[in-house]
């Protein structure tokens, strides 16, 4: 697309907020304001500075707080794709359920972050017996991998917690043999 040939250059005042807001009469009606001791952008409208940037409705749920929520909070069970190695990518979900059709090994996961926890449901498929081996990111109670439990359609459940970037907090529950 070419270049208009009318411009109009844009004035940008700059300041602290305080300083702009103290000669707020000398800035224009509808020019935009830098507060840089803010980093934000006003514009004038009336005779107040007024903020470009949106508000959250407090019943909005933010990332830099504690909050208490009021309602249950769900999440999505990923599935995972069975294969002879099995490597979830913890960016996409936090609870993931696995169908063995073959014995398999699950892998160190990618994008570990610390605290990041949920579920991985293990279901034996029709013919059962599968196994797993897993990585060395995956740490254990008592230091073993559990053996899974064998019967055509049990179900077991692992749960954890990431500790690190090379850690993964384990717990294995049997919830069906």
């Amino acid at each position: 697309m070419p270049t208009p040939a009318n411009r109009t250059p844009l004035r940008v005042a700059r300041g602290t907020y305080s300083n702009l807001n103290s000669s707020v009469a000398d800035i224009q009606e509808g020019e935009i304001c830098y507060a840089t001791d803010q980093d934000k952008l006003y514009v004038k409208e009336g005779s107040a500075l007024v903020s470009t940037q949106a508000s959250l409705p407090a019943t909005n749920a933010v990332t830099d707080a504690a909050q208490t929520f009021t309602a249950a909070q769900r999440a999505t069970i990923t599935t995972l794709t069975s294969g002879a190695t099995v490597t979830p990518d913890f960016a996409t979900s936090n609870n993931y359920t696995l169908t063995l059709d073959q014995n398999l090994t699950i892998a160190n996961p990618t994008n570990l972050t610390a605290g990041q926890s949920g579920s991985i449901f293990l279901v034996q498929d029709g013919t059962g017996s599968r196994t797993a081996a897993w990585g060395s990111y995956w740490d254990f109670v008592g230091g073993t991998a559990p053996t899974l439990s064998t019967a055509a359609g049990a179900v077991d459940r692992i749960d954890y917690i990431v500790r690190s970037a090379t850690s993964i907090h384990t717990v294995f529950t049997a919830l069906y043999s």
